[in-house]
């Protein structure tokens, strides 16, 4: 074990230091949610905001948005593992004395920091824009824990997403998905505002829950049964991307 953790450390500091000096895939990741709130909120929130009953459309959005930041930087794994792939600095790997297991850990653990670095920029410009939270220091740190288990449980669905796509521009293209479907949820108006399957398929995906979750916790509101739902899915994906993406590198190594 101390073996495999030395060597993931390795693996982190290096992914780490490529994102540090190749700043561009994560500030155009954190573009995304940035360029989603100031659209929404400055553009549209005063006609969205009409039926959202009494909340500022700010307060409203927020949560939604800071939940998309963590989506999108799924994105920067997907293609950093991607790279390492068709640079054949995998195989390369494989043929040293390091732990196998070092280099997906060190790739999620570099992209679940930068997500949470994403996030932080979403907050502190909802936060200027008028966003006022009334979260209690508990419930802060619960968001943030529930935002951290998401941006984690993401990451390793992205590191086989990078695994599986066959280049680079597959890699950049297909956690689109998961960038936009909290616009299928409740992250920019309510779901019972929305058409009869719609608002079915809203009330079901997995970021719904997950966005009602920290919108309760930051606004005050009661979460119910959300957060267990929330806790559920977030364990879900993190299991099935972990698994899925272990069994497609365990594949490479044996080929």
């Amino acid at each position: 074990m101390p073996y495999a953790v030395r060597d993931s450390m390795t693996m982190l500091r290096r992914n780490l230091k490529h994102a540090q000096r190749y700043p561009s895939m994560t500030v155009s990741v954190v573009m995304v949610p940035v360029f989603i709130l100031l659209l929404f909120n400055s553009v549209f929130g005063k006609a969205l905001g009409v039926g959202i009953g009494g909340v500022r459309y700010i307060d409203y959005i927020a949560p939604g948005v800071i939940l998309m930041a963590a989506a999108s930087g799924a994105l920067t794994t997907a293609v950093a593992v991607c790279v390492d792939k068709t640079d054949g600095i995998v195989n390369r790997f494989r043929t040293m004395a390091i732990s196998r297991a070092s280099f997906l850990t060190g790739h999620v653990v570099a992209g679940t920091l930068q997500t949470l670095l994403s996030i932080a920029v979403v907050v502190g410009l909802a936060l200027l824009l008028g966003f006022r939270p009334s979260a209690t220091p508990v419930e802060w740190l619960a968001a943030a824990g529930l935002l951290g288990l998401l941006a984690f449980a993401l990451t390793w669905v992205s590191a086989g997403i990078g695994l599986v796509a066959s280049n680079v521009e597959s890699a950049s293209n297909l956690p689109i998905p998961l960038q936009f479907l909290p616009f299928l949820g409740s992250a920019i108006v309510p779901a019972d505002a929305m058409p009869g399957w719609l608002r079915w398929f809203a009330q079901y995906q997995p970021f719904t829950p997950v966005i009602e979750t920290l919108r309760g916790l930051l606004t005050g509101a009661g979460i119910g049964s959300s957060g267990l739902v929330a806790l559920a899915w977030c364990a879900v994906l993190g299991v099935v991307g972990y698994v899925w993406a272990k069994r497609v590198f365990a594949r490479g190594v044996a080929g």
